[in-house]
């Protein structure tokens, strides 16, 4: 007996076999306009080059009101949105963690990444 009492083992109902643990059952799909991509490099200040699904690279900033909630670094899974009168920049608009980049490529959608990122 320890110091702290006798504790059980709890196991968790509905649990599903094919999802792993510690493994998002759900991840962000890019919307209608939204577009998976990688950060190549920071430019400084809230500037960076992002090379997407489409192919494109593009000069993305991140807009005031998610300043203060992303951290980005190159190589960094992002969602980005392009601007609608100049399809050569974009914003990022969200940052997927590491456990969702692998639900993402587990789907599929990232694909078009190599092993090096």
């Amino acid at each position: 007996m320890s110091n702290y009492g006798e504790f059980e083992e709890i196991e968790t109902e509905g649990k599903k076999d094919n999802v792993e643990v510690g493994q998002p059952s759900r991840v962000r799909a890019p919307k209608k306009d939204e577009i998976i991509g990688v950060i190549i490099q920071r430019y400084g200040g809230n500037r960076m080059e992002v090379c997407s699904t489409d192919g494109k690279r593009r000069n993305c900033r991140v807009p005031g009101k998610y300043k203060r909630e992303l951290w980005l670094r190159p190589n960094d899974i992002v969602l980005i949105k392009p601007w609608k009168d100049d399809d050569e920049k974009a914003d990022i608009i969200f940052k997927y963690n590491p456990s969702a980049v692998s639900q993402l490529r587990k789907r599929g959608i990232l694909n078009f990444i190599k092993n090096e990122f």
